[in-house]
């Protein structure tokens, strides 16, 4: 999952996109970058480490223009080399510099296709760069001098045709412009919003809304599934729809469970009030199977669950209370990059209370398991202060399947839901009970913000992928390339590359 941020304005952008990007930061701590383009010119500073790492005001001094994209990143295949910090740059035509987030399914036939037919290089593993290369190159085919808004939209379709996946992308054409669009079935978000300048309209594209409220842009509506939109070198917005109902959009359910701050609304719905929801149809499901609950207290496994946590208390008519302090230096554990990491930093990121705990039957609540090491530890952690009962309850339904659009579930056999049964799941984390949401429900809790919407993507719930083209090859090399072990070996073997690349970069900036 990453965060992408593109400004169109009539004065410098550089600071806004940073702001911008920390606003997004929960979507990706592993790497950031920034591009602008000044009369032509393009200045870049990317890198690994959140925003606040990468950047410093000698950079930003550097980063001049009124047009620029930005870029926060976690990895979801491969490793945290540098080298895959985006945006990514091509010099022809024109000089295009894009942002994306997603995964492309078929990167690798288009990589082939690239070197084999279109006589271009990938140089990473990245299909962020396999994505800005094909659109690049459907550009030089067109052989125009200056492009135009109709070139740029039949570059976009051609993109579509022959890219297969989910992707959210915004491209920035030196001198010329700013093109942003969105996969065809809609399963990554990108919003645009737009603000009267001085000089006249400015635009703004962001994954989420809340990124343009930071900035003051007001929120036009989403970029629907397979429309584009270009702003020109004259700040004239163009737009080119090839998908013409929003009912053909199947948003990634997952956003809404975990990865969208709650502030967010996407596809017009309120990722707050869908977690809301969440909590009180997970209520719901607890009364019908155990009415006779004797949960003296529901606490919220900090931060993305306590919206549904203090709607399921509500609706128990149980006490609700913060039994959990987070430390907000740690990074998010599911997107961090090792199994050992992972399992040493959830004691770093979170204390107990013990008061909350100490004799008392807990309802623990988090917005979902994944491999289960956060809440078998916090389970632990619950017992040790004092808790005579611990029981657990997941807003999310089971996690059985990896994700191949963009988030980083991890290889099936790292799931715990994965081949297990739910009394088995919870014997492995160790609650007293377990209770997940069921699917019909969190698909009901999203649905109800916008009925138009017709269907999600819950492949990591039920193995159902929208595209249709993911076979049991794929996942298996999927499985190969996101492993721990995988990741580990990968960064070894770039390690000493990467510290070189960093430290040429850095100068040049």
């Amino acid at each position: 999952m990453c965060g992408i941020v593109g400004i169109y304005s009539h004065q410098s952008v550089n600071q806004e996109i940073y702001d911008a990007l920390t606003v997004l930061q929960h979507r990706g701590q592993d790497a950031a970058g920034i591009v602008t383009s000044n009369e032509g010119i393009i200045n870049q500073r990317k890198g690994n480490g959140l925003v606040s790492d990468v950047f410093r005001t000698k950079h930003m001094e550097y980063l001049e223009g009124n047009m620029g994209i930005g870029h926060v990143r976690y990895p979801t295949a491969g490793s945290s080399s540098p080298a895959l910090a985006q945006p990514f740059y091509v010099n022809s035509p024109y000089g295009i510099c894009l942002a994306h987030n997603g995964n492309l399914v078929n990167a690798e036939t288009l990589s082939k296709e690239l070197f084999k037919e279109d006589l271009r290089h990938i140089n990473t593993s990245s299909d962020s760069e396999v994505l800005l290369n094909v659109f690049a190159n459907e550009l030089q085919r067109l052989g125009k001098l200056i492009p135009s808004a109709t070139d740029i939209f039949d570059a976009v379709k051609a993109v579509h045709s022959r890219c297969s996946g989910g992707y959210a992308v915004v491209a920035m054409i030196s001198g010329y412009g700013m093109v942003a669009f969105r996969d065809p079935q809609g399963i990554r978000p990108v919003v645009f919003g737009e603000r009267d300048g001085l000089k006249g309209k400015e635009y703004m594209v962001a994954s989420e809304s809340v990124a343009l409220n930071v900035a003051g842009f007001k929120e036009v509506r989403d970029i629907a599934p397979g429309e584009a939109i270009y702003i020109d070198g004259d700040g004239v917005l163009h737009t080119e729809q090839y998908v013409k109902s929003v009912s053909s959009s199947t948003p990634c359910i997952f956003e809404y469970v975990y990865f969208a701050r709650p502030d967010s609304i996407m596809d017009g719905i309120s990722v707050y009030k869908t977690r809301m929801r969440m909590g009180e149809k997970l209520a719901a499901k607890i009364l019908r199977e155990r009415p006779q609950h004797d949960i003296d207290v529901v606490i919220p496994i900090p931060d993305t669950s306590r919206v549904s946590a203090q709607s399921l208390a509500y609706n128990l008519g149980v006490k609700f209370r913060e039994g959990l302090m987070k430390n907000r230096y740690i990074g998010r554990t599911f997107i961090m990059p090792g199994q050992k990491q992972r399992v040493k930093s959830v004691r770093r990121k979170l204390n107990a209370i013990d008061l909350e705990f100490k004799g008392k039957n807990v309802l623990l609540v988090d917005d979902s398991i994944v491999r289960g090491t956060t809440c078998q530890q916090i389970i632990d952690m619950a017992r040790d202060a004092g808790a005579k009962k611990v029981y657990f309850a997941s807003a999310a339904p089971a996690v059985k399947y990896p994700n191949v659009y963009g988030i980083d579930m991890p290889s099936a056999n790292e799931l715990i839901a994965h081949g297990r049964s739910e009394e088995e799941i919870r014997e492995a984390i160790g609650a007293d009970w377990l209770i997940y949401q069921d699917l019909d429900d969190l698909v009901d809790s999203c649905q109800e913000g916008n009925p138009d919407i017709a269907q999600f993507d819950c492949s990591v719930f039920n193995g159902e992928y929208i595209t249709q083209d993911v076979t049991e090859n794929y996942l298996l090399s999927l499985e190969a390339s996101r492993s721990d072990e995988k990741k580990s070996i990968n960064d070894k073997q770039r390690g000493s590359d990467d510290e070189s690349f960093v430290d040429l970069y850095n100068h040049g900036t």
